[in-house]
């Protein structure tokens, strides 16, 4: 999805990047080439383990007469938000029963749901690599 982006450059410095539609995210890049790539990994890092709904974009209009956003320009930038999202999504795969016994028996040990367990399970994996 598009969101607008408020551009700044004070003179001897790298390019800033703020996302009025995320509060506090925030990024900066010495060439402009490489807003979009780093205002990406801005969003991906600002919403990193939060657990809440990712407002849908605003436009640069709605933002014109906030005083915080002037000497700048505008640019619209393309965040990937299934990089970002923490909304559930439902899976249907195939574990042998054995597997999925000692799952759920892990999982209760634990005090957690299956999902919970496995989604914990291939965090922790993906981080060993």
């Amino acid at each position: 999805m598009y969101y607008p982006a408020y551009i700044h450059k004070d003179d001897e410095s790298a390019y800033g990047v703020t996302f009025p539609d995320f509060p506090g995210c925030f990024s900066a890049a010495d060439n402009f080439v490489d807003l979009p790539r780093l205002a990406q990994e801005a969003v991906e890092v600002h919403f990193e383990g939060e657990s809440f709904d990712i407002p849908k974009p605003s436009t640069p209009e709605d933002w014109a007469d906030d005083d915080r956003f002037t000497g700048g320009y505008w640019m619209l930038v393309d965040i990937d938000l299934s990089k970002v999202s923490t909304k559930s999504v439902r899976l249907n795969i195939s574990l042998p029963e054995n597997l999925v016994q000692r799952i759920d028996a892990a999982a209760r040990r634990r005090g957690q749901s299956r999902s919970a367990f496995l989604a914990n399970a291939a965090e922790h994996e993906m981080a060993e690599v």
